[in-house]
C-alpha cells in the first residue's frame, strides 16, 4: 500500500524533532524506569486517525484514563520500539507485522509515575480490527480522527486539583488530557496539523484522578 500524504509528515517529525519540543516536564535524570509507548496513526475515511486505548476503571494506577498502548520496557525486550509493539498486541490485538515504524521521539521524563517514556511513531498500513485484550487492563479501544483531534470545538484546558493545567481533547465521549493528551498536542503542532483553538476553555478534572 502506497502511504497516504500525511506519513511523509511524520516521518519529517521523527527526523528532526528535538527534545526540548516534546519535553513536558524538566528532565528527571537517570532515574525511574524506561517505557514506551505506541502513537499509531492509520488512514480512514476522514483522513488519518490515531489509536487510543480508556484504561479499565479498576486499575491502581490512572485508572480509567485514555492513553496510548503502551507500558514498561521489559529486561527481554530490545529496546523501546520492541516494547511498544508487544503492550500494543497485548493490550489491543495490532499485530506487528501490519505496522510500519517510522521512528522514536525524544525520551521523556514524567515525574508522577517516575518514568522514561520513549514514544514510538508508526504507520498502520494495514489496519484490523482491534478491541480490549484484557479487560482488566483496558476498558475501550478507539481509533480517533485527527480530524476531530484539531477541531477546535473538541479542544479544551484540563485543570487538575494539584492546580496543574495542561491541553485537553473531548472525543469520542473521553476526555483525553495528561500525558496523552500533552504528546498529541506537541505532535500536532510539529506536522502543522493543529488549528487555533481557546485554552481559556477549562475543564475541571475529578479529585480522584492522578496526574500523569
Amino acid at each position: 500500500m502506497k502511504p497516504p500524504w500525511w506519513v511523509d509528515d511524520l516521518r519529517g517529525l521523527v527526523d528532526s524533532v528535538g527534545a526540548e519540543q516534546v519535553s513536558l516536564f524538566p528532565n528527571g535524570g537517570k532515574e525511574g524506569r524506561k517505557a514506551a509507548v505506541l502513537m499509531l496513526f492509520g488512514e480512514a475515511e476522514q483522513g488519518p486517525d490515531v489509536l487510543i486505548i480508556e484504561r479499565a476503571a479498576t486499575l491502581r494506577d490512572h485508572g480509567g484514563q485514555p492513553a496510548f498502548p503502551g507500558g514498561a520496557i521489559d529486561p527481554d525486550d530490545d529496546g523501546p520500539i520492541a516494547a511498544a509493539l508487544r503492550e500494543a498486541e497485548e493490550e489491543t490485538g495490532v499485530r506487528a507485522h501490519d505496522v510500519e515504524v517510522l521512528g522514536e521521539l525524544p525520551e521523556i521524563w514524567l515525574p508522577p509515575s517516575r518514568f522514561h517514556v520513549t514514544p514510538v511513531v508508526a504507520w498502520w498500513h494495514s489496519p484490523s480490527s482491534v478491541s480490549p485484550v484484557d479487560v482488566g487492563e483496558v476498558a475501550a479501544v478507539a481509533r480517533v480522527p485527527v480530524s476531530h483531534l484539531v477541531d477546535p470545538a473538541h479542544r479544551v484546558s484540563a485543570r487538575h486539583s494539584t492546580g496543574w493545567v495542561g491541553p485537553a481533547f473531548v472525543v469520542d465521549h473521553m476526555l483525553v488530557w495528561g500525558f496523552t493528551a500533552g504528546l498529541l498536542d506537541r505532535v500536532l503542532d510539529l506536522t502543522g496539523w493543529a488549528k487555533p483553538w481557546n485554552p481559556a476553555r477549562i475543564v475541571d478534572l475529578p479529585s480522584d484522578r492522578v496526574l500523569s
